[in-house]
């Protein structure tokens, strides 16, 4: 399989769909009725569905050509998650410098993945750290800091692999940079959903002329 970077899963389709996170659990009953849990994926797989409800022709139409230039299943492809998509706390607030946290400079290193991370206030242990590897272009914003964050600039001090989600710095932070010592590393960005259909097929239904419904699955890939 490979994975076409662009174009993106059309957003006037992507605005329509259901779902999120799926973790698997084993869970085994006993006869006394305790329970005995395993949780067979640290990390969870995000699942899409497409076909919550009646589409204009010109909408389904738009998704059979994109269904086509992926070959169904065999080709990857990006996806916005509209309930996911930024690394700011929720969706309705804009992109910022110190949104998430990814990585302390020890003056050697210079790569870092960037991440998000799910935490609830009162429990930090239980944080999940997410690893994002499609950052959407001119969304993002590197910071270091001892205090205040410095914003960096893309393309003089680091660069970014848009395609895995890795920032590498020219100079190692930590190590004849502003600031010195351990500066944290911030970073704020949006990011897209690296995702495949779960089916060859397309089902499409004529609800009545220039209206129909299509439905189908699509999965995170990890």
């Amino acid at each position: 399989m490979s994975f076409i970077e662009s174009p993106r899963f059309p957003d006037i389709i992507a605005l329509g769909s259901s779902g999120g996170p799926e973790y698997v659990t084993s869970v085994i009953i006993v006869n006394s009725g305790k329970e005995y849990k395993k949780q067979r994926w640290t990390y969870p797989k995000h699942r899409y569905q497409i076909g919550a409800g009646a589409k204009q022709s010109l909408e389904i139409d738009e998704l059979r050509v994109f269904h086509h230039a992926m070959r169904g299943r065999f080709n990857g492809f990006r996806f916005k998650d509209f309930n996911d998509y930024s690394s700011a706390a929720n969706m309705s607030t804009a992109v910022t410098v110190t949104d998430q946290v990814i990585g302390t400079g020890d003056g050697i290193t210079v790569a870092f993945q960037l991440y998000k991370n799910y935490s609830t206030s009162d429990s930090p242990s239980l944080t999940l750290q997410r690893k994002i590897t499609k950052p959407v272009s001119g969304t993002v914003l590197i910071g270091l800091s001892n205090d205040s964050p410095i914003l960096q600039t893309e393309g003089v001090d680091y660069t970014i692999d848009y395609t895995t989600g890795f920032v590498t710095f020219s100079t190692a932070p930590g190590a004849g940079t502003s600031p010195l010592g351990t500066p944290t590393i911030y970073a704020g960005f949006q990011f897209d959903v690296p995702v495949r259909f779960e089916s060859d097929t397309l089902s499409v239904q004529q609800i009545s002329p220039g209206v129909e419904q299509a439905s189908i699955g699509m999965v995170e890939i990890l």
